[in-house]
């Protein structure tokens, strides 16, 4: 099961007919502090708190998508970027995706909240063994539309989550994950806080060897009739 052919030199395509297992990691913040106090603000208004940190929640691989638009139901989803490693074959690669996300079934459930929403990913990929040796200066930033107004939604290193390496670790209890895994590995702060938005641009940024990932999709919002 193999990727497709090299795009331009560095970059491969992300075929998701190679994904059979997709893996979602909450709560990766290496800052112990202040993740837990996340954990309280968020307990505050009602979502659960984690039976672990991290964990990780499991989701349907046929939620990926590459569309350049999701349909959701109702005013209240919203996306957040995400760096996430995809095995095949033996080999890691590093993508960009966004956990898009339905904020008023958080509340309820954290798996539901994940699993109704289609999870949009960027189309290339990069071999993780070109960026392991710089990883913690690649960086991660969003970019949301909300009420016709573009702002700067997420920014920041990936350095704020715990290492791929770290992950793999703590999900498969070895140093690989099974070929034809997805994992998305958590997200960063929302400047300005958590808001829908009808268009989201999502990025990851190599600034040692000048490259991005680029994706980006648009929100139809679909009647919420109860």
């Amino acid at each position: 099961m193999q990727l497709k052919e090299t795009v331009v030199a560095g970059e491969h395509k992300f075929v998701l007919s190679a994904v059979t297992r997709l893996v979602l990691a909450g709560w990766t913040g290496r800052d112990v502090a202040a993740l837990e106090a996340h954990i309280r603000e968020l307990e505050a208004i009602g979502v659960k708190r984690p039976k672990m940190t991290p964990i990780f929640y499991r989701a349907a691989a046929s939620l990926l998508t590459h569309a350049d638009t999701i349909e959701v139901v109702g005013e209240h989803t919203s996306g957040e970027v995400e760096y996430l490693l995809l095995a095949v074959d033996g080999d890691l690669f590093v993508g960009l995706g966004s956990d898009h996300t339905d904020r008023r079934l958080e509340a309820i459930g954290v798996s539901l909240s994940k699993q109704i929403c289609a999870k949009p990913v960027g189309p290339l990929v990069w071999r993780f063994d070109e960026v392991c040796a710089h990883w913690d200066r690649l960086i991660l930033r969003s970019f949301a539309t909300i009420r016709g107004r573009r702002r700067l939604y997420q920014e920041g290193a990936v350095a704020a989550m715990r290492s791929p390496e770290e992950l793999i670790r703590l999900y498969s209890g070895g140093s690989a994950l099974a070929s034809g895994t997805v994992m998305f590995c958590g997200t960063l702060t929302v400047h300005d806080g958590i808001a829908a938005g009808g268009l989201f641009e999502m990025e990851l940024e190599d600034p040692v060897l000048g490259r991005k990932l680029t994706h980006r999709y648009s929100v139809a919002a679909l009647p919420d009739e109860g």
